[in-house]
């Protein structure tokens, strides 16, 4: 129990720090992410789900693919435990939220748009710990 509450701990301190592609705000700061959007479930010897539900500022919020991506790089880099990651906006606070629910956790497209220049700089920019 104690190590499922300190790996629910990590997960958050990971994801509040990430800051909002189009604004100068955390996503925590946002609202987008809070602690109790962080689940974290033992599903092994020393693995766990990770499972993030993220609410977009907007109904419409066409970056909410892009939030995403930004919380699964950081979680996956930043993780230091082994683990399995979902992610998936919160149940309906999104018009599209299947169809970047979807994306966000296929690992095919996850790693295409990785290798895109300018997504990757723009993730790289949000996901970077603040000076």
């Amino acid at each position: 129990r104690y190590l499922i509450v300190a790996r629910l701990s990590r997960a958050s301190d990971i994801i509040r720090t990430i800051r909002d592609p189009e604004k100068p705000n955390t996503l925590e700061e946002l609202e987008v992410v809070t602690e109790n959007c962080v689940e974290v479930q033992e599903i092994g010897e020393d693995e766990y789900l990770v499972i993030i539900r993220f609410t977009p500022t907007v109904p419409h919020c066409s970056l909410a693919t892009l939030i995403g991506l930004c919380l699964r790089i950081k979680l996956q880099r930043c993780l230091p435990f082994r683990h399995k990651l979902e992610i998936y906006i919160s149940e309906g606070t999104h018009s599209t939220e299947e169809d970047i629910n979807k994306q966000i956790n296929d690992k095919e497209r996850v790693a295409a748009a990785m290798e895109n220049p300018n997504l990757r700089e723009i993730v790289e920019q949000c996901v970077s710990e603040p000076d």
